[in-house]
């Protein structure tokens, strides 16, 4: 079951692959034309190299990128949330199918799992892809606020541990398809996935190991599909997308295959007093186009 598990991620990621590849024709036809190019510039390509390695090691990458592109003015607000799911796409794909092949646990639990966050994912998409900008200020805002208190509770050990179970059954199967299918939806806004479900999987009394299969095969299976949406709405950066991409997998390869661990508790405060910046940041703008809308009005 495992490997028709991989297969089909290959299949989702072929699907992710063409269709952004038409989105690059598309691009190039209107940079023909005299619109702009769509070829990253080596800061992006820096970017998705960076925090696709620590997401490897189970940090995560849409805060950090967020902070990054909020800091350096390199994507508009509203384009934001299309841009993290289109561009750490690949990097995700990669770490997805290193981790299902080499880390032990029930293959069910793990199918319904990584179905649940897909589902969620599907009709978030749907949503966020249309909202105005000034909503999606506020909305990655308040999620930036929540991943810097999740990064707090991990450093002041605040999260539980975990068990030693390697699957889900009855109720806590329930509970974790319950939240995992929220947690799918709020990627949507930039609410990384991977450290709610750590915390997820250490409720429910299950080895945290087992979140890594969890939390990158989830984001591996939604993200492609959320991708698809943004892509054909044009909610999205595709220059900023193409650098996270093509920075993100080797710096994913690095991490998983040949640095694997590494002690972080330093790179985690940083990332609270980066991400707490951009939280600032995004829910300041938000305001001030809020007055500037009265004030218009």
């Amino acid at each position: 079951m495992k490997e028709a598990l991989l297969a089909a991620l290959c299949v989702v990621g072929a699907v992710y692959l063409w269709t952004l590849g038409q989105a690059v024709a598309r691009a190039r036809e209107k940079g023909a034309t005299g619109e702009k190019s769509p070829r990253p510039t080596l800061l992006e390509i820096l970017v998705g190299a960076v925090t696709n390695f620590f997401d490897a090691l189970g940090i995560g990458s849409f805060a950090p990128t967020t902070a990054v592109f909020k800091l350096k003015g390199l994507v508009a607000d509203e384009r934001i949330p299309g841009t993290l799911n289109v561009g750490h796409t690949l990097p995700t794909i990669a770490q997805a199918l290193i981790f299902i092949s080499i880390v032990k646990m029930d293959v069910v639990t793990l199918v319904l799992m990584i179905a649940a966050a897909v589902l969620g994912s599907w009709l978030g998409a749907g949503v966020v892809s249309g909202w105005p900008r000034r909503k999606i200020q506020i909305g990655m805002g308040v999620a930036l606020l929540v991943a810097a208190t999740l990064w707090l509770m991990t450093i002041f050990k605040l999260a539980p541990g975990g068990g030693e179970a390697l699957e889900l059954a009855g109720t806590k199967l329930a509970i974790g398809l319950a939240v995992n299918f929220l947690l799918g939806a709020l990627m949507q806004v930039g609410v990384g996935l991977y450290g709610p479900c750590l915390i997820l999987v250490s409720l429910l009394g299950m080895n945290p190991q087992a979140a890594f299969p969890i939390m990158m095969g989830s984001c591996a299976f939604l993200m492609p599909i959320g991708s698809l949406k943004f892509i054909k709405t044009e909610s999205y950066s595709l220059r900023a997308a193409l650098g996270l991409a093509l920075g993100g997998v080797p710096g994913t390869l690095v991490a998983a295959l040949i640095v694997k661990s590494m002690p972080i508790e330093y790179l985690r405060w940083l990332v609270v007093l980066v991400v707490l910046y951009a939280a600032i940041s995004m829910l300041r703008s938000a305001i001030v186009e809020g007055r500037k809308a009265q004030t218009a009005a």
